[in-house]
């Protein structure tokens, strides 16, 4: 396993974890406030939301870079399935976001069940052939889709992949060079199979995605943990992602109330901690 303890090039912060991609939440940071804070703080790359983003994708790309951090990754598209499922423009405004900022990977959360059916098969359906039909444009610009399973509590309204073997078996069904699966330790903590399955992701894991999970968790949403507050264990769980080949930035993502109303700057500095020393 890599060396967190002496070496930060791997962290990546999702800025959900700042809040401020919310209404509300958040100390209202800037872009450009984010990004100096982060390459102060030894920061190795930053995950952008769509919001965020605008119209200035290419110019909030040059200042992370002028900043010595990468682009890591854009979150996300619209959802493919289900109720609130974004339309063939939206997704490819997204994808074309993506490209602008010089991100390597655009992360997919599927959405729900497609509306008048029942169980998960007509869904998945529809998700394979809406991935399916982007993977080769993202190709084109140059962007991976990376698959996120969601803790099965979200079935329903906001995801029809709820483990990495059925975001797996998505990719086997389309066979698109750039398709793959991130892993969120918030969603895949409990699976007892992950180890196992991983070791069939060789070389498909293309996002890890950092928090906890807490043992008294008061809301499915917005009750993360940060990394080393909760149960789950964050190093065996590196240690079966560095073993599928993943080499990539280990990007923080704490969606929490709690953690949303302290200080960014302080929130920032917790987490370096907590990465050097327990994940």
């Amino acid at each position: 396993m890599r060396d967190f303890a002496r070496d930060t090039s791997a962290l990546a912060l999702n800025t959900a974890t700042l809040g401020h991609n919310l209404d509300g939440h958040g100390m209202g940071w800037p872009v450009e406030r984010v990004i100096d804070a982060c390459a102060e703080r030894g920061f190795g790359g930053i995950v952008f939301w769509r919001r965020e983003i605008g119209a200035r994708a290419q110019e909030i790309g040059d200042r992370v870079r002028a900043a010595g951090m990468r682009v890591d990754g854009l979150c996300r598209t619209p959802y493919l399935t289900g109720r609130e499922a974004g339309t063939e423009a939206e997704v490819r405004a997204s994808i074309d976001m993506a490209a602008g900022l010089g991100a390597p990977v655009l992360t997919i959360v599927t959405g729900g069940t497609e509306p008048g059916t029942l169980g998960l098969e007509p869904s998945l359906d529809r998700l394979a052939e809406r991935v399916a039909a982007h993977a080769d444009y993202a190709a084109g610009q140059g962007v991976a889709l990376a698959l996120e399973p969601l803790n099965p509590m979200f079935g329903g309204n906001r995801t029809v992949l709820f483990t990495l073997r059925d975001a797996l078996e998505v990719c086997d069904r389309i066979g698109a060079p750039n398709l793959g699966v991130a892993v969120d330790v918030y969603h895949v903590w409990w699976d007892r199979t992950l180890a196992a399955t991983l070791r069939e992701a060789r070389g498909r894991v293309l996002g890890y995605h950092l928090c906890d999970w807490l043992e008294d968790t008061a809301h499915m949403l917005l009750d993360r943990g940060m990394m080393g507050d909760g149960v789950a264990d964050l190093k065996a769980l590196r240690a079966a992602v560095e073993g599928a080949g993943y080499t990539g930035p280990c990007e923080v993502e704490v969606f929490s109330k709690h953690w949303w109303q302290r200080d960014p700057a302080e929130v920032l500095d917790v987490i370096v901690e907590r990465f050097r020393t327990v994940c």
